[in-house]
């Protein structure tokens, strides 16, 4: 049971740590008509908790399909379960594709979304002519040639403070100002799996994933390698390549 005003001096926050596979939830916001992390978590923290009120925020979206290696979660109640019981009791109650990495007390100021400097997302590309059945919905399998230091020379054009609505899902949710500042994007190669890793003081709705299919159109010869910073001044979504499969998306830290 959440609740958001808080009558006495005995409120606890907690930063809550998780780690989840993504493949079968609707991202980490509760949805009405589809099953999301939130939800799933909540039902676990009430089975630990009971009927203790209690107000949770997340550190960010996720879209349906993407993974987090780490996902935080700020938590205040007025309950004097310690910390590691906490971790404990939840891992008991949760399922086995999302799992508890760490509790501890913060002040009662600490945010997880607002207090957050930065997160860094990692894409994950299968890149072999053959598919890998134990990377199945954990990474996205291409089987065409990427030229990694290509790409690597290419990603810089993100780095800085940018306008990226051509990097951007435009849909139903109020418009925001769409100015990111993207610290470092890199790509390189580990044996057959390639990983993009960007960092930012924020993301936009489907925006690393469409970086990444623009680099993907770079790999195919269809975008010239200095196309990017064309791309990002025209602020329009069609100049951008398509939005990669989720499946290869992960949360991979959030910053404070």
């Amino acid at each position: 049971m959440q609740r958001n005003v808080w009558s006495d001096s005995q409120v606890r926050n907690f930063l809550i740590t998780i780690s989840y596979n993504g493949s079968k939830y609707h991202g980490w916001q509760i949805q009405s008509n589809a099953l999301a992390v939130q939800e799933v978590f909540q039902k676990a923290l009430e089975n630990v908790i009971q009927k203790t009120p209690y107000e949770l925020k997340g550190c960010s979206r996720t879209d349906s399909g993407v993974h987090a290696n780490m996902y935080c979660i700020s938590l205040k109640m007025e309950h004097n379960i310690p910390a590691y019981r906490l971790q404990t009791a939840l891992n008991r109650f949760l399922p086995l594709d999302i799992s508890v990495l760490n509790v501890e007390e913060k002040e009662l100021d600490f945010h997880a979304r607002y207090s957050c400097k930065s997160k860094e997302y990692v894409y994950k590309i299968w890149n072999s002519q053959v598919r890998n059945p134990f990377l199945d919905g954990l990474a996205y399998h291409y089987k065409y040639p990427i030229d990694v230091e290509l790409l690597n020379k290419a990603c810089k054009a993100y780095v800085g403070k940018h306008d990226f609505t051509s990097f951007c899902t435009i849909d139903s949710r109020k418009m925001e100002d769409m100015t990111r500042n993207v610290m470092s994007f890199k790509v390189e190669r580990q044996g057959d799996m390639v990983l993009l890793t960007v960092e930012a003081d924020g993301f936009l709705y489907n925006m690393v994933r469409i970086m990444v299919g623009t680099l993907i159109r770079i790999a195919q010869g269809k975008f010239s390698p200095d196309c990017i910073e064309c791309i990002i001044k025209a602020k329009d979504r069609a100049k951008a390549g398509p939005t990669a499969p989720a499946c290869g998306l992960y949360l991979n830290r959030v910053n404070y």
